[in-house]
């Protein structure tokens, strides 16, 4: 380890992590292989360190932390901040402060720079502390230099990293923190560069996004930038998708602030062709030199382009194995182009869906052409040959549904409802994201390939890898995956599929006719499943959800419909619904189906549990007996009360965590103004997570997760590691999930195996 408090980015290389961090070792490794990077130098570890130590808190720091109970959230957040209020209320030494200065003033007379902590285990390969800790942007004068240091010192000390160190077995004493400060680039135009495609994963492909202003508006999520495809073979532009942008971020005194756009720029292409392809040429120039796909970050200023960030990518899957890539000739041109949100080829007459009193126009055949999407239009999505939307992107519910009916769709066209006429007869090109005037040949034997690393591999896992069903026509294929059974089975879509809402079953008195809308719906799935568990979920459904449906219109108006009247509060008012769900299930079982199990939503009190088993006797269906019966874990409610759910009686319980993270943290998930906060991974979250298991696991109740942060490896490596049972993932992504799973489990069994050995050689 070097013992010098300052190093600028020359003097440093991608092997100095332990001095530097991560962020300051790869800058300083671009910086020394003439990749364009804006200046600036490292506080080292060594610093932090050394300062801490002269101040006499550097014991007593790490004495606080070896002592917090990470499971007592207030406890936690309460000595995340004493501790950080320890390192703020000492001064930085006047040696090391001067030398800051010095190096500042070198950068140019009151620069504005970025202030950015860089923790020195951010790239070991077994655990990931990016992201925990601060970065100040816009930061000028001297004083506020070291004052911005001293404040990434102590986020350190953030109730995440401490929660995620104690996690990770990572003792504090291992992790050190160094300090990147560098000039901010004052970009006209920014943007993200991926040197492989992040979504298909053709490594042969890099996909820039580019965006006016400051890059933390496409960062944050907050606005569409254009995206453009290079061929990183010869750098040819293969595709380009252009965005409205209204507004941008833009640096000021009094930090970043938005500013409008003016209307004439505002759908023009973001940067010129030499822009994209001289930066597609920086980045395949920087994957090649550290031999793996990168994640960048770009900006453009005064004509001249700087990399400001570089990291790998970790989300990457294996090259699919296509032999055929031209699957219609290039020399042919698309009249409209979006993005392939579910592989294959469509061709048939277009209905276009203004409103939702237009769905009787899709037929067997036809090709759906709307706006967006919305549940209201999932019976016509049935009968649809394939999606185009004008807007929406790989997670919109287009995409989602498309994906799970096996049917291709095309997302984010901007113009098809303006393009397309009702039967006009298009071909869908879902694969490259392309639709065509007229009947085009194609090739039909061009198909989506597992990844070579799961192909034909049996990975066994003690943690079952189950899959989520929303439609019983995909059932089929659900079941062609091996799952170990489905962990959420939606009854939303298996209900509503006659184009009526079920509350006007109730209504009309027609209930035997939803029981057996419900058993024949149900039975397509189970049988697929013998011997497999299936968690039915009863209906769960927001008021503004199927409006357009018969009877629909007779749906209450709600200020936050979200939070209103749905789940299990909308089923013990009105029984009926029900317990045409329960009728159903109970004669399933007379017909020897064993495998199902009963999953209550959205509870937040056991009573709600109480009353629904209930409703179960009333119907003829004996929780525990006829069927498993279980919750779903999305409120705090239910999470912090779990012993009393586990004294009623329970067979299992599945995390819905989407909703567990809205109503904890008080966000939104459907805002995306405020995405950027919107984790999973917050400690709160993660405590009631690793808090259920545990009482679960103690009362031998089976524990499983069923949303998307099921497919995220990290909390793949919390949820193992916490004892969860099974984790249930989307059609397309069981098999990956169970190589995770898999790899998660055997990296978990290699370290308990060096633990004992250490243990071993110490005794």
């Amino acid at each position: 380890m070097v013992n010098k408090e300052i190093l600028w980015f020359k003097e440093i290389n991608k092997n100095m992590v332990p001095d530097v961090g991560g962020k300051g070792a790869n800058l300083g490794e671009m910086e020394n292989n003439a990749f364009p990077i804006p200046g600036g130098f490292v506080v080292t570890a060594y610093a932090y360190t050394k300062n801490a130590i002269d101040n006499r808190i550097l014991s007593q720091l790490e004495d606080i932390e070896r002592n917090i109970d990470v499971n007592n959230t207030a406890e936690l957040n309460q000595k995340s901040q004493e501790l950080k209020n320890i390192i703020l209320k000492h001064s930085v030494a006047k040696d090391l402060a001067k030398q800051i200065e010095d190096a500042y003033s070198k950068l140019g007379k009151d620069v504005y720079v970025a202030v950015r902590s860089s923790a020195t285990a951010e790239d070991l390969p077994d655990a990931s502390f990016a992201g925990q800790q601060d970065t100040y942007l816009n930061i000028k004068g001297k004083t506020n230099v070291v004052e911005a240091i001293k404040k990434c010192w102590g986020s350190l000390f953030n109730a995440r990293a401490i929660f995620y160190r104690r996690k990770q077995n990572f003792p504090i004493e291992k992790v050190k923190i160094a300090v990147v400060v560098q000039r901010m680039i004052n970009s006209e135009k920014s943007g993200i560069m991926f040197t492989a495609n992040p979504i298909s994963s053709d490594r042969n492909q890099i996909v820039i996004e580019a965006g006016y202003g400051l890059g933390e508006s496409i960062v944050s999520g907050s606005i569409t930038p254009d995206t453009y495809i290079v061929d990183k073979s010869n750098f040819k532009i293969l595709d380009k998708k252009l965005s409205t942008q209204s507004w941008a971020y833009v640096k000021s005194e009094q930090g970043n602030k938005k500013e409008n756009i003016p209307k004439d720029k505002q759908s023009l292409q973001k940067i010129e062709d030499k822009y994209i392809i001289a930066l597609a040429k920086i980045g395949a120039s920087i994957e090649s030199h550290y031999n793996k796909a990168q994640d960048t970050e770009w900006a453009l200023e005064n004509n001249k382009l700087f990399i400001v960030q570089a990291r790998p990518i970790t989300t990457l899957k294996d090259a699919q194995n296509n032999s055929e890539t031209k699957t219609i000739e290039d020399k042919i041109e698309p009249i409209l182009k979006g993005l392939g949100a579910s592989n294959g080829f469509a061709t048939g007459p277009v209905k276009i869906i203004f409103n939702m009193k237009e769905l009787d126009k899709v037929k067997e055949g036809d090709i759906l052409v709307t706006s967006m999407t919305t549940p209201d239009m999932v019976p016509a999505m049935r009968r649809a040959k394939a999606i185009v939307t004008d807007e929406g992107g790989i997670t919109s519910h287009a995409a989602i549904v498309s994906r799970e009916l096996g049917i291709p769709a095309v997302v984010g066209t901007n113009l098809a409802t303006k393009t397309l006429k009702d039967n006009d007869t298009i071909t869908v090109d879902a694969y490259k994201g392309k639709v065509y005037k007229g009947a085009i040949e194609h090739k039909e034997s061009v198909k989506e390939k597992e990844p070579e690393s799961v192909k034909g591999v049996e990975f066994l896992t003690a943690t079952k890898v189950k899959v989520n069903v929303a439609m019983p026509e995909a059932a089929e294929r659900a079941a062609a995956t091996g799952a170990d059974g489905i962990g959420l089975l939606r009854a939303e879509h298996m209900i509503t599929s006659t184009g009526k809402h079920p509350a006007e079953y109730v209504r009309l008195g027609k209930l035997d006719e939803l029981k057996d809308l419900v058993k024949e719906q149900l039975r397509m799935v189970v049988k697929n499943f013998k011997d497999k568990p299936v968690y039915y979920r009863t209906f769960d459904a927001r008021t503004d959800e199927f409006r357009q449906l018969k009877g629909g219109d007779m749906e209450p108006v709600e200020t936050n419909p979200m939070l209103g009247w749905h789940g299990i509060r909308r089923s013990l008012d009105v029984p009926e619904l029900i317990k045409a769900e329960f009728r159903a299930i109970k004669e399933l079982k007379e017909e020897g189906y064993n495998n199902i199990g009963v999953m209550i939503p959205f509870t937040q009190n056991v009573l709600e549990y109480k009353d629904a088993k209930k409703l179960a006797l009333e119907a003829g269906l004996v929780p525990h007996k006829d069927c498993f019966f279980g919750v779903m874990i999305e409120t705090p409610g239910a999470a912090l009360t779990i012993e009393d759910y586990i004294k009623e009686g329970l067979d299992f319980v599945s995390f819905g965590t989407n909703d567990l993270t809205q109503l904890t943290l008080g966000l939104d998930r459907n805002n995306e103004r405020i995405q950027k906060w919107f984790s999973e991974q917050h400690p709160a979250i993660l405590k009631q997570i690793s808090y259920v298991i545990d009482k679960c696991k103690r009362a031998h109740v089976r524990t499983s997760i069923c949303g998307q942060a099921g497919s995220n490896p990290e909390m793949v490596r919390f949820l193992i590691a916490s004892g969860i049972d099974s984790i249930s993932a989307n059609i397309d992504a069981v098999q990956q999930t169970k190589k995770v799973v898999y790899e998660t489990e055997r990296e978990l069994i290699l370290e308990e195996i060096k633990e004992r050995k250490r243990l071993q050689m110490k005794f």
